[in-house]
């Protein structure tokens, strides 16, 4: 079956392949944007982005099988709930488990490539809900008091992390940051 008219065939088939490369393009574009972690406040690209008590830095990340295995010959964590689907499962859960503290180390990794050479000096942890190998996780740190003290900033932070919307780890860290400059790009949008 063909087209009536050649011409406009062309002219549609190049109207949707534009249409179809913008979407890609959108969507890497929030994909790497998602990788990346971000101000929530807006900065002009000719300032600085200097943490502010309420800024909320952001990360994405989904663990694959293999995050687990090489979390566990590190940690030497051999625990059957990360490694069998059936222990699991009798265990009272949907299937194998990431290890909580691999997911709460999104919090220093936040930190730590938002403010090179921060040190992370305390952090509290309370584990709600579980992460699934394979399920996308959202690692967020918010400022909640800064003081400076030598050159340096003393900052607490409250630390969260969520799956679909669900709150699944929480607490709250303490770090000596370097300065108060963010090293990352800052954005309004946090796609």
């Amino acid at each position: 079956m063909g087209f009536a008219n050649p011409k406009l065939s062309v002219a549609v088939i190049l109207s949707l392949s534009v249409r179809v490369l913008k979407a890609l393009a959108i969507m890497l574009i929030r994909n790497l944007l998602s990788i990346n972690i971000h101000c929530l406040r807006y900065f002009s690209s000719a300032v600085p982005c200097l943490l502010k008590v309420g800024d909320i830095l952001k990360r994405t990340r989904t663990y694959s099988n293999e995050d687990v295995l090489e979390y566990s010959k590190v940690t030497h964590d051999s625990n059957a709930l990360h490694f069998d689907s059936e222990f699991a499962q009798n265990a009272g859960f949907q299937d194998r488990l990431v290890h909580g503290m691999l997911v709460a180390n999104m919090f220093p990794r936040i930190l730590s490539s938002h403010f090179p050479g921060a040190v992370y000096v305390s952090q509290s942890l309370n584990f709600r809900k579980p992460v699934y190998i394979g399920e996308e996780v959202v690692g967020e740190v918010q400022a909640i008091n800064l003081r400076e003290n030598k050159n340096r900033y003393l900052a607490k932070f409250k630390t969260k992390c969520y799956k679909n919307g669900e709150l699944v780890i929480d607490g709250e860290a303490m770090a000596i940051l370097p300065s108060l400059t963010v090293a990352q790009v800052c954005s309004t949008n946090d796609k």
